[in-house]
């Protein structure tokens, strides 16, 4: 007899389609969902491979047709829309992503009958820029629909298990080293939602009949300089001063990571953050009252997870990680510039009376740094960098090897010579692991 199978007479358990499953936060919610008895299909945007049991193709760029839904939405009794961009690139518009996508799915669920719809937004102005704005008017045109919906708008959401994007920014300023960075004076107030509570509500809004927009936040305010605190004790790091940058140089470094697409904080967050992120005053005990929860404040979130050594690990390696990426970087050109620019006698003076005299040294060094050139701009531009440093670190045991051999005077080198390359490896396989920087 199986254990696992439902009693006689029992449900099936309810399904839960969730748009952007793939995404940080997302994960909580799943959790929170199954918790709660639901069953799980995924929303991801698919590509070359099949979609799994768990999966359905869910590409809000391209499926901006109610009947584009259609397929996906069968056996659905309720959706949970989580995902979104901060950034536009390519197709990945805030139209398509947050309107046009998201509006096509809400309407064939009307049409299929699908009994609840969960969106997932963001507390803030329209005016911050087009992210919040366009976040909105979905939200607006959503409530319109004869559709059974609910809009959370959360504040800052943060998780002690693990951050992304902005939050991770924020841990790795209160984790420095001395004292904690701060963006300005750290005067702005935000209301911090942990993840997990952000999943519950969200798990309790799937099964519930609650309409309109609730805006989700910690029960009191708090500075941006205590929530920095609040991290850096949790972090167990010792030192409670903070350094303040000016805002107009956060400012600059802002746009220049809008202009180049990059950076963990756009334009659109700066200004969310300046202007304070905060809810209503009635907003806490309305979310209560409707779902029977309460979020948690930051340090009571904080003491149910106590932070452990890999916690201050990936804090503080934040910054360290891409200027590791840099220097790699920074060695490679160097050695493509010592490859095409050191004259062909002192290569086959370096080579002579030994068995590399016979494999045209200066060709070999010559096309090496050619490779080498390629490897390092692929890594600059952030192309592939997993394979750039994984190709790296072949070619660097190749040399090894082969020099080793070949020319063994070079491992006593006074310069270091190869054996530099015993640091050099190690190096590039922690490169690689950070590379994946979700």
């Amino acid at each position: 007899m199986d254990d696992t199978a439902p009693a006689p007479g029992t449900p099936p358990p309810r399904t839960a389609l969730v748009i952007g499953a793939n995404g940080f936060l997302a994960g909580y919610l799943i959790a929170a969902l199954q918790r709660h008895g639901w069953r799980i299909l995924r929303g991801v945007r698919g590509g070359d491979t099949a979609l799994r049991a768990d999966q359905r193709a869910a590409d809000l760029a391209r499926m901006t047709s109610p009947a584009d839904w259609r397929d996906t939405l069968q056996g659905v009794d309720a959706v949970v829309n989580v995902a979104g961009i901060l950034r536009e690139t390519g197709e990945q518009t805030f139209q398509a992503i947050h309107i046009d996508g998201p509006l096509a799915l809400a309407q064939a669920c009307v049409e299929a009958g699908v009994k609840r719809f969960v969106q997932i937004s963001a507390l803030g102005e329209p005016a911050d820029g087009g992210f919040i704005a366009s976040k909105h008017r979905f939200d607006e045109r959503l409530l319109a629909l004869p559709l059974s919906a609910v809009v959370l708008r959360p504040s800052v959401v943060y998780a002690a298990s693990g951050s992304y994007g902005g939050t991770s920014l924020l841990r790795a300023l209160a984790a420095f080293p001395g004292r904690h960075l701060l963006p300005g004076d750290g005067r702005w107030p935000l209301q911090p939602v942990a993840a997990e509570d952000l999943g519950e509500i969200a798990a309790r809004a799937a099964a519930g009949d609650q309409t309109g927009i609730y805006q989700i936040g910690s029960q009191q305010p708090l500075s941006l300089r205590d929530y920095q605190a609040a991290w850096r004790r949790w972090l167990r790091i010792d030192g409670d001063g903070a350094v303040a940058f000016p805002e107009s140089l956060v400012s600059l470094q802002v746009a220049i990571g809008e202009r180049l697409g990059r950076g963990p904080v756009g334009e659109t967050m700066w200004r969310m953050l300046r202007r304070g992120n905060v809810t209503a005053p009635d907003a806490h005990a309305r979310l209560r009252a409707d779902f029977g929860y309460a979020t948690r404040d930051l340090n009571q979130a904080l003491a149910a997870t106590p932070s452990q050594v890999q916690d201050r690990w990936q804090a503080q390696l934040y910054f360290l990680a891409p200027t590791l990426r840099l220097a790699i970087v920074a060695l490679w050109l160097i050695s493509v510039f010592a490859g095409w620019l050191t004259p062909a006698a002192t290569i086959q003076a370096l080579a002579a009376d030994s068995p590399m005299a016979w494999l045209q040294p200066v060709a070999l060094a010559r096309i090496t740094a050619g490779l080498d050139a390629v490897l390092a701009l692929g890594l600059l531009i952030g192309w592939r960098p997993r394979w750039m440093l994984g190709l790296m670190g072949i070619s660097v045991l190749a040399y090894t090897l082969a020099f080793g051999v070949l020319l063994p005077a070079l491992w006593l080198d006074p310069l270091g010579g190869l054996a530099k390359n015993l640091v050099v490896l190690p190096a590039l396989a922690v490169a690689w692991v950070l590379a994946d920087r979700r």
